[in-house]
């Protein structure tokens, strides 16, 4: 509807004519988010949240049987030389009785097992088995390592170590907690220095990067309350949170803060900080709203996964995502007004700042007698690429293609232990653990339900089980597998150790043995008998597979979305697709990068890792989910400066260099902010993390590079004015009218796009 005001400049002129209503509400907006988070908690996902497939089937079996294994914490005592000889192996045994000793006085320890010496007799290892669950013994742990570290301070001769799931869980999760904060403490500032070159004062650096980090803490807070409909996963949430708060929040505050100081310099001062903000409200509000829609939409195809990881990782991304849009359109052009020249460019301070008090009429009148800037150095770079347009395309596609090809030979797996740092004591203390005894490694869990007539019959051909894996090279064989039995007798559990790293080939193999050859020719055909595999192994590989049948859902709906978040915005079918295009190709490179280099073991020198030899199954998906949010954002603010150029009545081609070299500044701001904040999180000890931000930092700098730089100016330049399809260039530059506050009409120079989608 012609002269319709967008919403986006009614919320900047209010906050903006009242500063310190809009300060303090966001104030106390914050303060609520953050209290009330802490009142209700967080939520913690229940064990069944995890389970999935065959696995997951497996578990299910073992919990109603009464079978879930207890939590285990193994001390392991070893000489310093490596060898228990005469004398340390009387000391060793006075060790291990002083560990028992300590262990059964604690109230979190049912029992504690004899000291049982390794084959090669160079280690005594001593078993405690907790009460409770896993999570009950990620509280209780800390109580026996006191004790493990008594013991070792009393016996200085010897190495004495603990480890086990909740001593390994809790070090793995402290030691990514004093990553995120050394990583907080070198993306900060790094920020701070990219916007103070950006925007040249201390104060106009500092608002987006304060903004930003109110934005992380609001959407913690509201993740505590968000929990207890999506259950919160633990791990990565967090990391995440801060990830994309940080990107997001400062890019959308880059946007608007940018904007408003163009409209200021662009008239020399002569307008007011009120009238300046309701143009950036009317042009870069917009398209902060849209691009945020975007990022919340593709991360919400997370949810599509089924899996309580990703729903957590999706809730508290699009929570960081909203409060970093609600800042950017309340507070941000509150502090604009308030500040004023404190917040202005050189060219403003220089025209004397005069007419401070102008209205928004005023600022469109002066705004239409302004030529259209542009950054010389792109428009000289954008030359070639516009006279040599199908060129240009099919270097970008080359390109494009290149990286993204060892896409197709991506090999996905699921963290482990021998994933973990090895930094972490306790992870350490497992490898060693696991060579000395390879039945404290991986296990298969079998499990077998039947009724009372078939649970003798079902138990006999478990043992039968465990004699055919002797002598197998693909299990341990340190020890003698025994089944396990309910109460009631009719759900048994038989545990087969694997002397190999849960993702590897070997333990791979020996999954496909058990579940495809020896369930079948054993318990498999007892007469209605339930049967399932579980374990680390197989719940690794049921969970890749889960990831894996989910993707392609995930990409289409995803997709689907983008395209429809395009054609609202533009109402430009041609625009869409090629948003969806662009969208799918910094995923492809981003997933080819991951493979490149994490697959292999050239990068491990630079990257600080050790090659697993696979890409983790959760970060497909979730790079996806990201890079579509991301890439979308920087599609939209682009996009809009050319179209705005166009409703000028700019020619199409004109108008792609324009628009690029005009908006170039802010987006490869904005590109090298994020890229600053992925990279940070190459400095946590994960391989997973640091596989996240080399993904999401090759796909960001290839984005701003190539698809935004070759690809998109050359393929809108093939296109000329059909890309606007089906609306006509002369129906564009009819829609002026519902652009900006006080805007001039069609044909005076006016940024008259303000609202991308013309409606």
């Amino acid at each position: 509807m012609p002269g319709r005001e967008p919403i986006t400049v009614k919320v900047a002129r209010w906050c903006a004519t009242h500063p310190w209503h809009a300060v303090v509400g966001w104030v106390v907006f914050l303060v609520l988010c953050v209290g009330a988070g802490a009142a209700a908690g967080t939520n913690k996902g229940k064990f069944e949240d995890f389970w999935v497939g065959e696995a997951g089937r497996a578990e299910a079996m073992a919990q109603y049987g009464g079978l879930t294994p207890a939590p285990l914490e193994d001390v392991l005592i070893t000489s310093r030389e490596g060898v228990l000889d005469a004398k340390t192996a009387k000391t060793a045994r006075a060790a291990a009785r002083d560990v028992e000793g300590r262990m059964e006085k604690l109230p979190a320890v049912v029992s504690v097992a004899d000291p049982v010496a390794s084959k090669d007799g160079s280690s005594l290892l001593v078993t405690v088995t907790l009460r409770g669950d896993k999570e009950t013994a990620k509280t209780d742990v800390d109580a026996l390592l006191a004790q493990t570290d008594a013991v070792r301070d009393a016996h200085p001769g010897l190495t004495i170590r603990q480890t086990g799931s909740a001593s390994i869980s809790n070090g793995v999760n402290d030691k990514q907690g004093t990553d995120l904060q050394r990583t907080e403490m070198i993306s900060l500032p790094i920020t701070f220095i990219i916007l103070f070159v950006v925007f040249g004062t201390v104060l106009a650096a500092g608002i987006p990067l304060l903004l930003s980090i109110s934005a992380i803490a609001g959407a913690i807070g509201l993740y505590g309350l968000a929990s207890w409909v999506f259950p919160d996963a633990g791990g990565a949430v967090i990391s995440v949170v801060f990830m994309l708060g940080m990107a997001v929040g400062v890019d959308y505050s880059l946007f608007y803060l940018k904007r408003a100081r163009e409209e200021r310099e662009r008239s020399g001062g002569t307008i007011s900080h009120v009238a300046a903000v309701e143009l950036a409200a009317a042009t870069s509000g917009r398209a902060v709203v849209e691009s945020g829609l975007a990022v919340v939409l593709a991360l919400s195809g997370l949810y599509v996964v089924d899996d309580v990881i990703f729903s957590s990782i999706a809730t508290g991304a699009i929570l960081a995502t909203l409060v970093a849009v609600a800042a950017s359109l309340t507070v941000l052009p509150a502090l604009l007004a308030k500040l004023g020249p404190r917040m202005d460019g050189r060219k403003a301070r220089r025209g004397g700042g005069a007419g401070r008090a102008g209205t928004a009429g005023t600022a469109g009148a002066v705004t239409g007698r302004r030529r259209a800037d542009g950054s010389r150095m792109w428009t000289a770079a954008l030359r070639p690429v516009m006279r040599r347009p199908l060129v240009t395309l099919i270097v970008g596609v080359a390109a494009t293609a290149a990286l993204a090809l060892p896409a197709l030979g991506m090999v996905m797996g699921t963290e482990g232990k021998e994933t973990f740092p090895d930094s972490v004591p306790s992870v350490a203390a497992y490898d060693s653990l696991t060579r000395a005894y390879p039945s404290r490694g991986v296990a298969h869990l079998v499990l077998v339900e039947t009724d009372r007539a078939h649970a003798g019959e079902a138990r006999e051909e478990l043992r039968q089980l465990a004699a055919r894996t002797q002598g197998d090279p693909l299990f341990a064989q340190d020890g003698e597998p025994r089944p396990e039995v309910s109460k009631d007798g009719r759900t048994a559990l038989l545990r087969l150790p694997v002397p190999y790293t849960q993702n590897s080939a070997e333990a791979k193999r020996s999954l496909d043995r058990v579940r495809d050859v020896l369930v079948p020719a054993t318990v498999g055909r007892v007469d209605g008998a339930r049967t399932a595999v579980s374990g680390e192994i197989a719940g690794g590989v049921d969970y890749a597979a889960h990831q894996e049948g989910r993707l392609p859902w995930v990409i289409v709906l995803v997709s689907l979305t983008t395209l429809v978040i395009m054609y609202v915005a533009f109402r430009s079918v041609v625009l869409a697709l090629l948003g969806v295009a662009l969208n799918v190709a910094a995923v492809a490179v981003s997933w080819g990068t991951l493979a490149l280099v994490f697959q292999g073991t050239w990068a491990e020198g630079l990257l600080g890792f050790d090659s697993t030899g696979f890409v983790g199954s959760r970060n497909p998906l979730m790079i996806f989910a990201i890079l579509v949010g991301l890439s979308t954002d920087y599609q939209i603010f682009v996009v809009s400066r050319i179209r705005e150029r166009v409703r000028r009545g700019v020619p199409t081609r004109e108008a792609v260099v324009e628009g690029i070299a005009g908006s170039a500044s802010v987006v490869t701001s904005a590109a090298v902010i994020m890229v600053s904040v992925f990279l940070s999180f190459l400095f946590i000890d994960r391989i997973e993390m640091k596989q996240i931000a080399v993904g999401l930092t090759v796909a960001v700098l290839f984005d701003a590079i190539v698809l935004r730089a070759l690809i998109l100016p050359s393929a809108m330049a093939l296109l000329g004015d059909r890309v606007w399809w089906p609306v006509r260039p002369e129906r564009l530059r009819e829609q002026t009218g519902d652009a900006a506050p006080g805007a001039a009409p069609a044909g005076t120079g006016a940024p008259s796009e303000a609202v991308p989608g013309g409606h």
